[in-house]
């Protein structure tokens, strides 16, 4: 048998294999993996996926919380899982966009190293302080933080992701400076917030809205280009005085590179008629979270277009 002829057999029957196990998967128990502790916006959003992907593929689907190092930690580890479906990332802005920026010795290649599924949803970012704090407005906040004989301290969830970088970008705009103080999750930064060890934060919305509601917390602005419909009174931060503060934040399903094309399209299916769901929908806008409705190509420009965009913020605040 001519060795050409030999080659194209080992290939065919190699795709065919391959095409058989992803017909067959899934065959056991998925993990989606999520970068910060219990509690938060991002693992808030995994144990949604979690329920409804369980149900739909008829196998377990387990969420992990692995912390650390900006959400990093656990995106390493999904980069060099198997590349066979059933260990994914819950990736954020943080891991996927900003990462490389922050981190001289990063353990993955954001672009090369995941094959990004589906976006599960945008959540606003919104600026929120401490109910004993004397201001009620924005306005009066930046007068009564230049009154303080020390800098004012604001939380976030850990050093290089969105809360944090959303901060150095307002103290950037507001030329008022802060004291940053890094927790390893959104859940101790608002135990500390809620009990006044600290200021402020620029936090995901699921993670503060509870809070807002029962008057613990105060929602000065939202940093984004519209208002959060979760919470219609509360102006940007654009609006309020404070320009320049816009920051794009999603959440969403990623894959090791080299996961077969055919599980990437079974998962994206699945997720999104769960997503698309009207319970699911009344459930994300409970949470002040919105569906990002998108294929898998336009979630990886989406990606491309959003590193590209802090590329030019951390320079911009001398990073």
């Amino acid at each position: 048998m001519p060795r050409f002829v030999r080659c194209m057999l080992i290939f065919l029957s190699m795709y065919l294999l391959i095409a058989a196990k992803s017909q067959a998967y899934p065959e056991r128990p998925i993990t989606i993996v999520v970068p910060f502790s219990t509690g938060g916006s991002a693992d808030i959003l995994a144990r949604m996926v979690s329920e409804g992907l369980s149900t739909s593929l008829g196998k377990p689907v387990i969420v992990e919380n692995r912390t650390g190092a900006g959400g990093t930690i656990a995106a390493a580890y999904v980069a060099k899982a198997p590349a066979d479906g059933y260990t994914l990332l819950m990736g954020v802005t943080a891991t996927q966009t900003v990462a490389p920026f922050i981190y001289k010795n990063l353990q993955y290649d954001p672009e090369k190293d995941f094959k990004p599924i589906i976006p599960v949803a945008q959540i606003p970012v919104v600026f929120v302080v401490n109910a004993g704090i004397k201001a009620d407005t924005l306005k009066e906040f930046l007068l009564f933080a230049k009154s303080q004989p020390a800098p004012m301290s604001y939380a976030s969830a850990g050093t290089g992701g969105t809360s944090h970088l959303t901060g150095e970008l307002f103290q950037s705009e507001t030329k008022v400076v802060f004291t940053h103080i890094p927790y390893k999750g959104a859940s101790p930064a608002m135990v500390d917030l809620l009990s006044g060890r600290v200021d402020m934060i620029f936090d995901h919305l699921p993670t503060v809205l509870a809070n807002i509601q029962n008057g613990k917390l105060k929602a000065l602005g939202v940093a984004g280009v519209q208002r959060a419909k979760a919470l219609p009174q509360v102006p940007t931060l654009k609006e309020a005085g404070v320009a320049g503060v816009e920051v794009n934040s999603w959440f969403g399903l990623l894959a090791p590179a080299g996961t077969p094309n055919a599980i990437v399209s079974k998962l994206h299916q699945e997720v999104q008629r769960y997503l698309m769901r009207p319970e699911t929908q009344l459930r994300l806008a409970s949470i002040g979270a919105e569906s990002m409705p998108m294929s898998s190509q336009e979630f990886s420009k989406q990606i491309e277009i959003d590193r590209k965009n802090w590329e030019k913020l951390m320079r911009e605040i001398n990073f």
